[in-house]
């Protein structure tokens, strides 16, 4: 799997109409994988989100148009073995830190459709994101953070930015970080985790360098990525 990886000064990203023939082309194989997911999973919800229609790098702002379509179609898509170009899930992720530098990640519960995945906070852009016309990427990391772990936006800070581009992916990456320390950021988070509406997340992992769970096939190869190169990064830093 061919993985990039880019810093970026900020995302500028469009809404634009797109004739998108796959869920009318593919109609067969989208039912038979919406079948497969949603059987025994009555939390799995058709709902409207965005998907890119195309995206690139120019002078540090990475440049992208989005178009709407259903949860079934988009999830059919990803999980076909059809690779169209430009038409990729965008989306922002919160890599949450706590102060002694070990990543916090969630593991995905029973009831979503990647049930047993470990990610950051994450969500597929949808229509609640469009601001003027724009896709709000900052946005959405900043609510889906609070969304999936109970934290305040006063208590983390949020940083730099960088992009991984992957087959049908593009993760924008936000640093986020937690001024404490990895298990009392852990043991916070599970407490607030009790109160929420929504129950995404079954667990909070820490995640440290060298740890095993950086090759653990739970961890989705784009935050693999972006763990190995933060980590080398510090690393080098550390030689230097």
């Amino acid at each position: 799997m061919t993985l990039t990886i880019h810093a970026i000064d900020g995302i500028d990203a469009v809404v634009e109409p797109y004739d998108w023939a796959f869920p009318c082309d593919h109609a067969d194989e989208v039912a038979s994988i919406w079948a497969e997911v949603a059987t025994g999973n009555p939390k799995v919800f058709n709902g409207q989100v965005l998907l890119q229609s195309r995206g690139r790098i120019e002078a540090g702002v990475f440049r992208t148009s989005y178009f709407q379509t259903d949860y079934r179609s988009f999830l059919g898509y990803l999980r076909s073995g059809i690779d169209l170009p430009g038409i990729r899930n965008g989306f922002g992720m919160a890599a949450l830190r706590s102060r002694d530098g070990a990543f916090l990640l969630g593991e995905m519960s029973a009831g979503t459709a990647n049930a047993g995945k470990i990610y950051f906070a994450a969500g597929t852009p949808d229509p609640t994101d469009i601001v003027d016309g724009k896709v709000d990427i900052a946005g959405s990391v900043r609510r889906e953070l609070c969304e999936e772990t109970g934290l305040r936006p006063d208590e983390v800070t949020l940083g730099s930015w960088l992009v991984v581009q992957a087959p049908k992916r593009v993760a924008f990456m936000q640093e986020a970080v937690i001024d404490m320390d990895a298990i009392e950021a852990r043991a916070l988070i599970l407490d607030r985790m009790r109160s929420l509406n929504d129950d995404e997340l079954s667990d909070i992992v820490i995640l440290r360098p060298g740890d095993a769970l950086i090759d653990d096939s739970r961890l989705p190869p784009f935050c693999a990525h972006y763990i190995r190169h933060i980590f080398a990064l510090e690393a080098a830093s550390k030689r230097a």
